[in-house]
């Protein structure tokens, strides 16, 4: 480059017919479209290497239901739902969802082992993550008030990760903060004013 050439971190190239075409910031759209279909199309596999472990799961142990697969923010998401033999089995729930967490490893741990990446897939069984996420909002959006109203921190219950997350999420979307206090399994989220 001499010295009268400025760097406008931009090249230029030639097309078969000789135009001078310049190409810099203008195709980062693109670039970043080609990497969010790579993303999507990665999530789309992890979620079929988990439904295809789960469903052979299920078929050992003659369990009923059906597979859904989706992706919920930039994770793959698998749901085992009623299907039409029979109702989606909730002892894969287990009490306070600790058989759900177990599977939901394995299923990732199987993703992995295909993968060779780590998977952050959640799963959920009979709608379990949904309702204890919608009980979960309705929890935060108490204490926000409370925060709101007393000025002082709100201590919350002990949680999972996941439910800490949703509260986390909650607490900031009304305008507060929030942070995890404790050691598992007593890990809880306390709920900060202004």
């Amino acid at each position: 480059m001499s010295s009268s050439q400025e760097n406008t971190g931009t090249t230029e190239g030639t097309t078969d017919e000789g135009a001078v075409v310049e190409a810099g910031a203008e195709d980062q759209p693109v670039a970043a479209a080609g990497a969010a279909k790579e993303r999507t199309d990665e999530l789309v596999r992890e979620g079929e290497i988990a439904a295809d472990f789960l469903e052979g799961l299920l078929d050992i142990a003659d369990l009923s239901g059906d597979l859904e697969v989706d992706i919920e923010n930039d994770r793959a998401a698998v749901a085992i739902v009623d299907s039409e033999d029979g109702v989606a089995p909730g002892r894969l729930v287990g009490p306070g969802g600790q058989v759900l967490d177990a599977l939901q490893e394995l299923t990732r741990l199987a993703v992995q082992a295909e993968t060779g990446e780590r998977s952050r897939l959640m799963l959920d069984v009979a709608g379990y993550r949904a309702d204890r996420r919608a009980a979960l909002v309705t929890t935060a959006r108490r204490a926000v008030a409370e925060v709101q109203e007393s000025g002082q921190p709100k201590e919350l219950e002990p949680m999972t990760a996941f439910e800490r997350k949703v509260v986390h999420d909650e607490v900031l979307a009304a305008g507060l903060s929030s942070e995890s206090a404790g050691v598992e399994p007593a890990r809880h989220v306390v709920v900060l004013p202004r």
